[in-house]
């Protein structure tokens, strides 16, 4: 398939992520197949609307089936009605013989036009008309198909074709009579492919046998005799999981999975053609319900909700389409998203690639209803160019704390099918950057950039903006920051960097979801759910605000992940009246929900205690006593290490033990102003979340002394 090339995209991505106008179905769709141009989808709907129209609006009637333009999105004039005289029609596979002449279709249905078949139908593309001469009773429904010049491959639930034993796999041949190839299976089949060259047929399903021998989910037959050539047998695809699709490509064939309950494996495997083993496995959970590959590039339509395990994003939102690399489970930057939708609300059901014109579109079809955020129901396309989409406007915060410097730092942009942009830098509204920096970002993963002007005069002021571009859309400007350069060195953060703070959010924000770091690490953070955003007074003099957090639902959590550290220090000033308690600071595993895993935190009890906690077996804590939520400014740190526990208020110490020396061993995030507690944590309080305000949180890689954290602490009346 040759397209023109994208040239704004991240490669090896060749789709961009902006959706095209494309004609709406107003059910579900299951199947897809592409031939000359044109692409047909089949599924359990009654009619297609034009795109942006409400439901009930501009519809035509497509009775579970529709042909589709592939640059346009618009129906051809090729009509078919897939019924049944009772229950439920529905169209589940469509495959295209190699010549292009011939559309099979697979379901539950009696009749398409009116002439009778029995779950599986030939089409005359050019017609647009059955065969009636193709006639094959297949008992239930049919899901799968695929084919060759000389045989009609199929999978689903049925268990005999013209009236003789097929247990869920059967073939025919191109005029639609039985063939004596037999891979029968104890469970349904979901997926059939034909390897490129012609000589195995891939197999997956909910089967745990093919022709007795154990083979679970997944099988390559031969495709002369249906014998086996491979079995997947020995925990290899687990018990709790099947397999939905498969593709393939030149070099491998690349499966789509689906589990229920606990132990599932979701993902997306690649097996190698040339020995059948596998090459790689993602593991991310979210059932995998289609596959396609395009230009080395497995695409892919799911629920993924949780790719930790292998090193992606934490439990968190749905994202529903994905890319990844035919070499490589890495997941790449092409992120346009639908809804869950209808049915059993998985989203995505099916994938095509299509060319005409020069031009390459990925189709999908499902049971979705909104696509990047605004209705679509049941079809999508996205095409190989142009790439139309612009980067997001960069958050940016800047700041003055030492004399003859300037640090601007923002957040890195997010373009859905950009994960490399430029950033360019203009001052005092120049039309000519003086700065321009190349940064990579991710939807979970935004890292901070930051410039240091030093080409400053103390006492003056600047003006700075940025702009984000993949090299052909540029966003707008940023927000104008207006910063006054320091006449001198403010003391309290130049001690919280000389003690070696590796994460070091101020909480100066306007407004967003940016929490920039100070601490010259570029560990930045992100606001959930829009606290209150520069508090007065702050906590320590100078130029620095404060965040105020609602106690119920807003809190802040680092944007890069991190290993356990093995000794730290935590510190943070908080103000508050509160008599709900709440997490002030933690460490857990998640970021956009409550993490399942915690510990490393600071939380204040109903009474105004604060309770420092870790894991060590169970539950270890350490606590100050009541009466901190007296509506001031208290400044608490603590610390774990070799020499174990340390709690400090207000640059005393409070509490302390010697024995526990380690906590929860995991990767996780630093949050601040709430997350998970339960009861397993001495006086839990009424609130996970703190309602108050946070100043000056700082994170050290080591244990701070008494000395310095006194330090710390005196510094709050120096400016």
């Amino acid at each position: 398939m040759s397209a023109r090339k994208v040239a704004a995209v991240t490669p090896p991505v060749g789709i961009t992520a902006d959706d095209l106008p494309t004609w709406q179905t107003n059910g579900i769709v299951w199947a897809m197949a592409e031939a000359g141009g044109v692409v047909f989808a089949g599924g359990t709907f009654s009619s297609v609307r034009p795109p942006d129209a409400p439901a009930g609006t501009g519809e035509q009637q497509a009775v579970n089936f529709v042909a589709l333009d592939a640059a346009t999105g618009a129906p051809t004039s090729c009509k078919l009605s897939f019924t049944i005289g009772s229950g439920t029609a529905t169209v589940r596979a469509l495959a295209v013989s190699p010549d292009g002449k011939t559309l099979y279709a697979g379901g539950q249905f009696g009749a398409v036009n009116g002439v009778g078949m029995s779950n599986v139908a030939a089409i005359d593309i050019a017609s647009c008309t059955p065969k009636p001469s193709f006639k094959v009773a297949a008992s239930a429904t049919v899901r799968a198909l695929a084919a060759t010049d000389d045989a009609v491959y199929m999978g689903g639930d049925f268990t005999s074709l013209e009236g003789q034993s097929r247990q869920y796999f059967g073939a025919v041949n191109t005029g639609g009579d039985l063939l004596p190839w037999k891979a029968d299976a104890d469970e349904p089949g979901r997926a059939v492919e034909v390897t490129p060259d012609g000589s195995k047929v891939l197999l997956g399903g909910d089967f745990f046998t093919v022709n007795g021998t154990n083979s679970h989910a997944l099988a390559v037959a031969n495709a002369s005799t249906g014998a086996l050539v491979k079995a997947y047998g020995g925990g290899f695809i687990p018990t709790s999981s099947v397999v939905k699709d498969i593709t393939t490509d030149a070099t491998g064939f690349y499966t789509g999975n689906e589990g229920t309950g606990g132990g599932v494996f979701d993902g997306r495997i690649a097996v190698n053609l040339s020995d059948l083993n596998q090459r790689w496995r993602d593991t991310c959970l979210g059932a995998t319900q289609a596959v396609e590959v395009h230009e080395s590039v497995l695409y892919s339509g799911s629920h993924a909700h949780d790719c930790s395990s292998m090193g992606e994003f934490p439990n968190q939102r749905r994202k529903h389409l994905l890319a990844e690399s035919v070499d490589d489970p890495t997941l790449l930057g092409w992120f346009p998203d639908t809804n869950d939708g209808l049915g059993e609300q998985i989203g995505p059901r099916v994938m095509a690639t299509a060319s005409k014109g020069g031009t390459d579109y990925l189709w999908v079809g499902g049971e979705f209803t909104t696509v990047n955020g605004s209705g679509q129901q049941g079809l999508t396309r996205f095409a190989g160019a142009p790439d139309t989409g612009a980067p997001s406007v960069p958050l940016v915060n800047a700041s003055s704390t030492e004399p003859g410097q300037v640090d601007v730092r923002w957040q890195s942009s997010l373009d859905l099918d950009d994960s490399k942009l430029t950033y360019r830098v203009y001052k005092n509204g120049s039309s000519t950057p003086v700065h321009t920096v190349g940064g990579s970002s991710l939807p979970w993963v935004r890292p901070q950039l930051t410039f240091t002007d030093t080409d400053v005069t103390p006492g003056s002021t600047y003006t700075y903006r940025i702009t984000a571009s993949d090299g052909t859309n540029t966003s707008a400007k940023s927000a104008t920051q207006t910063v006054t350069v320091a006449a001198s060195a403010e003391a309290y953060p130049a001690r919280v960097k000389a003690d070696g703070a590796t994460l070091y959010w101020r909480y100066d924000e306007a407004g967003g979801q940016f929490a920039a770091d100070d601490s010259g690490t570029n560990n930045s953070g992100v606001h959930r759910n829009a606290p209150s955003y520069r508090a007065t007074p702050a906590a320590v003099p100078g130029g620095s605000t404060a965040v105020g957090y609602n106690g119920i639902d807003e809190y802040t959590y680092s944007d890069r992940k991190h290993s356990r550290p093995a000794s730290y220090s935590i510190e943070t000033w908080f103000k508050t009246t509160t008599t709900q308690g709440g997490k002030l600071v933690g460490f857990g595993n998640r970021t956009q929900e409550a993490s399942s895993t915690y510990d490393k935190h600071l939380y204040m009890t109903n009474d105004g205690r604060i309770v420092f906690g870790v894991t060590s077996s169970f539950a270890r804590t350490i606590n100050t006593g009541a009466g901190l939520n007296d509506g001031r400014w208290h400044h608490v740190v603590a610390t774990q290490g070799s020499s174990g526990m340390r709690l400090y208020v207000d640059g005393t110490l409070r509490a302390s033990n010697l024995l526990v020396t380690s906590s929860a061993n995991y990767d996780g995030y630093w949050h601040v102003g709430g997350d998970a507690l339960n009861s397993s944590w001495p006086s839990t309080p009424t609130s996970d979340y703190f309602a108050g305000q946070i100043d000056e949180t700082a994170i050290y890689p080591g244990v701070l002394s008494g000395s310095q954290i006194s330090a710390h602490y005196n510094l709050r009346t120096r400016p």
